[in-house]
């Protein structure tokens, strides 16, 4: 039976197997991971039912106490090391030239985002410090450690609020979105860095501040690329990490789509199960380690994702996450399908 559980989380292997075949061959043998994370799975979905049964109580503590999923989840960081190992390989030796080259980029891109960034969401959220530092090398390779702090304290803080920069309002386009997260995170990381730091009698510029650390060593992660490769690798892992990057916040953009907390007089409302948007088709819940159950995750943001739970009326997308990126992308059709269910929500 847990072999059994388990086995729907490698489809993420098979999606690196993918990448590594692409990333060895160049050429078409780059379409293969974008082809499944993003033409045969939202096809899938398209004619699947979403899937809202729970695990039992029984079943909870199986998984729990089942090591099963979590070496899962370190296969998949060491498929992930490997992956950008032989990415800076090819870009070294010539492997990817030309066309292969951009593409190339690309698809560690789609590692960066789907694998890098969205296991070290799920590690940052665990109690383990070995957890948590490796979340943030993980966040490291695609520039973005400052994720660490900011969707923990100031993500889940502010959710579905005006003051969030990870929570989208409807009517916004996905590419005004990522700057205003982009930029509005990184701002928030720093003021809650510098805030922490004035309460703990630190001072702000010196390594006290988590920040100052990240933008170090982030800088030192580039250096290391531009010495391994030059400007042809430098580029080639910034343009990953943009890739990735923009997917994560892509699925920031339709995780809280026009959803708001209702101000009182003490300041917001709490979170509740209404206030994320929801997925339980199967399969973009493997590929995303449960991610799509995202109401669940907010009410319970150190909840392990083997255990992750579909909530009743809670609100639901019209398919997995594979698809809506797809559809965000095309703002008028995203509208379309997501502007009448807010509707039915607020009526």
């Amino acid at each position: 039976m847990g072999r059994g559980m388990i086995f729907p989380y490698f489809l993420v292997l098979v999606l690196m197997a993918l990448a590594a075949v692409g990333l060895l061959q160049g050429g078409w043998f780059l379409l293969g991971a974008p082809l499944l994370a993003f033409g045969l799975v939202p096809l899938f979905e398209a004619f699947m039912s979403p899937h809202h049964v729970n695990p039992s109580k029984e079943d909870e503590k199986e998984r729990l106490n089942n090591p099963g999923f979590d070496r899962v989840l370190a296969l998949a960081v060491l498929f992930y090391a490997a992956l950008w190992a032989l990415f800076v390989t090819q870009v070294r030796t010539g492997g990817l030239e030309g066309v292969s080259y951009w593409g190339g980029a690309l698809v560690m891109g789609l590692m960066c985002g789907g694998v890098g960034i969205n296991i070290g969401h799920e590690l940052g959220h665990r109690r383990s410090r070995s957890a948590n530092r490796v979340a943030k090398l993980l966040l490291g390779s695609t520039l973005y450690m400052h994720f660490f702090i900011e969707h923990n304290r100031g993500h889940h803080v502010r959710v579905a609020t005006e003051g969030d920069p990870a929570s989208s309002r409807r009517g916004e386009w996905v590419y005004s979105f990522w700057f205003r997260s982009v930029i509005g995170g990184f701002r928030s990381a720093w003021e809650l860095e510098v805030n922490r730091c004035q309460r703990m009698n630190q001072r702000v510029w010196s390594l006290s501040n988590e920040m100052v650390r990240f933008v170090l060593a982030q800088a030192a992660w580039l250096g290391f690329m531009a010495f391994l490769g030059g400007v042809a690798l430098l580029f080639a892992a910034v343009v990953a990490s943009i890739a990735g990057i923009l997917l994560l916040e892509t699925v920031n953009y339709l995780e809280h789509y026009g959803l708001q907390r209702k101000k009182t007089e003490r300041g917001y409302e709490r979170v509740q199960p209404a206030h994320s948007w929801n997925s339980d088709h199967p399969l973009g819940r493997a590929l995303l380690f449960e991610l799509s159950r995202h109401s669940d995750h907010h009410a319970n943001p150190r909840r392990a994702f083997a255990i992750l739970r579909s909530i009743p009326n809670a609100p639901q997308l019209p398919t997995g996450y594979p698809g809506m990126i797809l559809l965000s992308l095309i703002p008028p059709v995203f509208f379309a399908a997501m502007h009448p269910r807010l509707d039915a929500l607020e009526a």
